[in-house]
């Protein structure tokens, strides 16, 4: 198993990974929960997956197991910045409005995990390796990036598993239902060291 962080600069590198990533989010986002997003040639993909972002990304031989996008708070393309906060402006008409608990920050030290996802095909028995793999190198590479705190929208049972690895997360707006799928803004501090 194999864990790389993905940038504009360095995914010529890395072959397929990139779409392989994109092909994974489709087959986990559209394919099984149905959620209407932008699609092409079976791969997902919208209006923050710019060169400003960072795609974190478990797998092994090819196949994509997890993967985590992070996107700094101070980017902006056009109208947009990033999720959470155009969520907030209301831009997004899928996210509601309120879906954190105080003004959606703009900070160079604080960025937005997104598109959040372990593939439906990765074993039980290897599931928490999994997230773990890619806990950790999501708080590497925002750390490296200069993050010293992320805000993101993640499944409502997910804090419990980032306390059982050590990270600082908490729970930063009201619970979201998206087509039955329950989540919940997070804050996660990187001050704290990872277990």
């Amino acid at each position: 198993m194999q864990v790389t962080t993905l940038s504009f600069e360095n995914m010529h590198n890395h072959g397929e990974l990139f779409a392989n990533m994109l092909r994974a989010r489709h087959q986990t986002f559209i394919v099984q929960n149905r959620w209407d997003l932008p699609e092409a040639n079976g791969m997902e993909f919208d209006q923050y997956d710019t060169p400003a972002s960072r795609w974190v990304t478990v797998h092994e031989n090819g196949c994509v197991m997890a993967g985590v996008r992070l996107t700094p708070t101070t980017h902006r393309c056009g109208i947009y910045t990033y999720m959470i906060r155009d969520a907030q402006r209301g831009l997004l008409d899928t996210i509601p409005a309120d879906l954190l608990d105080r003004k959606a920050p703009v900070a160079s030290h604080i960025w937005e995990s997104s598109r959040v996802f372990v593939s439906r095909d990765v074993p039980a028995k290897q599931r928490f390796r999994v997230q773990l793999q890619l806990i950790s190198e999501m708080v590497s590479s925002a750390r490296q990036l200069g993050a010293s705190e992320l805000i993101g929208i993640i499944p409502e049972n997910s804090p419990r598993l980032a306390r059982r690895v050590g990270l600082d997360c908490v729970q930063a707006g009201r619970v979201l239902d998206f087509d039955g799928e329950k989540s919940i803004c997070v804050s996660i501090s990187m001050a704290t060291k990872m277990h």
